[in-house]
């Protein structure tokens, strides 16, 4: 299928506010829309739903699935499932994996074999009803995951650490719908709006013209040398497509990607940031 790259990358903002679909870019925390419950990914390591992180409306320059694929939802492991390695139990695995899935669905694992999940989206689902969540798989041993009883967003804000809690302006309501609104704004300068992100050895794959965000004075890499190019310093840290900023090494992927911290959703990526290319359907994260 032939597509145009993007040629702006967009800041996202965590909004202080419910969301408003009819003004919004979509919404983090909450629950996803259009989806029948059933449809909503279970996660193969628990048998509990996989907690939804954000649903993010597409700009038109970054809907590489068709101009009917308006729409992603993310999903990831709760953080109170996640600690330091996925248990593996086969059958619970099969059991999530034999279930019928939504057409659009994507699944993807982490370094540590937790999954992560997402689906694409068409405008009458995008518009529709707040999903409601399946019942956990019979064969679910795990802890209950607190997010089912009082919504990611409340549970996010219980367990954050201080800073990430001054994302809030008030703490949020113990509720599964309650979402703060997604904000975007174009970037007025990004240099990487519509190239692959890589590092400077590309690893074997054809450059894309892609600049890192810093660089050092006199080319002499060291702590004293390092400066942020003038055109990257009022970079938000979410954002939809152009420079990245990994808290690790660069993960080469399409133009087409968000990268979110973890007050994006209420993730635990040890104090890290993650990204998500929704074209090829990759998945990272690193820690902080």
């Amino acid at each position: 299928m032939a597509f145009a790259l993007p040629s702006r990358a967009y800041d996202l903002q965590m909004l202080d506010r419910p969301v408003d679909r009819a003004r919004d870019q979509g919404w983090v925390f909450g629950l996803p829309p259009g989806i029948r419950s059933e449809q909503w990914p279970l996660d193969p390591v628990t048998g509990f739903p996989l907690m939804h992180g954000f649903t993010l409306l597409l700009p038109e320059d970054y809907r590489v699935h068709g101009e009917d694929i308006v729409a992603l939802s993310f999903f990831a492991t709760a953080p109170d499932h996640n600690d330091g390695g996925a248990p593996d139990d086969p059958e619970v695995r099969e059991a999530v994996l034999a279930i019928p899935a939504h057409p659009r669905l994507s699944r993807m694992t982490d370094i540590l074999d937790y999954e992560y999940a997402a689906l694409l989206l068409t405008r009458a689902e995008y518009d529709g009803p707040f999903a409601t969540p399946p019942a956990p798989l019979a064969l679910a041993s795990a802890d209950r995951p607190r997010w089912l009883d009082v919504g990611g967003a409340s549970a996010f804000f219980e367990a954050a650490a201080p800073y990430a809690r001054k994302m809030f302006a008030a703490p949020p309501r113990a509720d599964l719908s309650e979402t703060r609104a997604i904000g975007m704004t174009a970037r007025a300068d990004d240099p990487n709006a519509g190239k692959g992100p890589q590092d400077e050895h590309g690893r074997g794959n054809p450059p894309t013209g892609y600049q890192p965000y810093y660089y050092y004075v006199g080319g002499k890499p060291g702590r004293d040398n390092f400066r942020l190019h003038d055109w990257a310093k009022d970079h938000a840290p979410n954002h939809l497509g152009g420079t990245m900023r990994p808290c690790q090494a660069v993960p080469e992927m399409s133009p087409f990607y968000v990268e979110f911290e973890e007050y994006f959703g209420g993730y635990n990526f040890g104090g890290g940031n993650a990204q998500l290319d929704f074209k090829a359907m990759k998945f990272d994260w690193a820690c902080g």
